[in-house]
Order: structure tokens, then sequence, then C-alpha cells
């Protein structure tokens, strides 16, 4: 189980644009964001990513780099940066089923075809949203079971800001 203040396990994916995203390789000012979304059959991960692809400025704008990763292959989650005009998040794929649990995600089994019409996966995770110090060690973490009521960006950044100013510590690690 991962804790606030403690390493954070070796995350590395590719991306869409051809590279591969490393946490142990990231320099952010203030902090990674590692957003764990369900993949291309979510329409609660679209709506979600959307409102992040229009926000990513902000983020950037206060030193935290960003990357939305699943567990779907590289041709869904191209599908998800194209059909969901998802121009300024970096995506990754591939997230493994082993690597999702490392990280305290929950993992589903597919129920067939979703509301947009879209399979799911044999397999996949459920949403989680991580906060990475520069350092690597994990300074938040939030995990849901279900696609519903995910941490509000508007809440993030705020949030980012007083942890800036104040020098607020990670919390949570007794």
């Amino acid at each position: 189980m991962l804790k606030t203040r403690q390493a954070v396990p070796e995350l590395s994916f590719p991306t869409i644009d051809g590279g591969t995203w490393s946490l142990s390789e990231r320099k952010p000012e203030t902090m990674s964001m590692v957003v764990a979304y369900r993949g291309l059959h979510c329409p609660m991960c679209r709506n979600y990513l959307q409102e992040l692809n229009g926000k990513i400025g902000e983020f950037t704008a206060r030193g935290v780099e960003v990357v939305a990763v699943s567990s779907d292959g590289k041709q869904r989650a191209e599908a998800a940066k194209i059909d969901w005009e998802l121009e300024n998040v970096p995506i990754a794929y591939g997230l493994t089923i082993d690597k999702a649990r490392e990280l305290g995600l929950s993992i589903s089994t597919s129920r067939g075809k979703t509301s947009i019409g879209i399979d799911e996966p044999v397999q996949f995770n459920e949403p989680g949203l991580f906060l990475v110090k520069p350092d690597g060690t994990l300074y938040a973490a939030y995990i849901q079971t279900m696609p519903f009521a995910r941490p509000p960006l508007d809440q993030l950044l705020k949030a980012i800001d007083f942890i800036k100013e104040k020098g607020y510590p990670a919390r949570g690690e007794a």
C-alpha cells in the first residue's frame, strides 16, 4: 500500500507521441500529477480529462507536470486523445493490472458495452490521482472504486497554491 512521504514505485509508460513517461526522470518544480483513468470506454473519464485539458496550463504554471494513463493499449489511448480532443494532456498507456494494484487502484472486470457503446476491456483499473513530490515520494493519493466523485480540479489547484505558499507537509504518514 502506498503511504505518503514514502517512495512511489517506479512508473514508466509509453506515450502516444512515441516517447516514454517515467516518474524517475521527472523534474517538476512542484509535483508530478499522475491521473489514472479507466479507459476509452468511460464517459466519466472523458469528462474529467476534458476538464483537465482546459486547465492544464494552470497546473503547468504552478510547476505541476501532468500525465494521464490507463490500462488501455496504444490504439484505444490514441482514440481517447483524438475523440475526446485532449490536445494538451499528455496521454500514456499500458498501465498493467499488477502495477495498478501496486498503486492501490481497484480493478474491475468487463460488463460489456458502456453507455457510450464502447466495450470495456476484460480487466481495467478504476480511477486514481497521485501527487508526487520531485524527490519521488507520495504527497497525496485520491483513489476511487467507481468512476464517480473524482477530486475537483479547481480544488486541487487551490490546494497546490496553499501547499506552495505555506509549505504544507504531506499528511497521513502514520
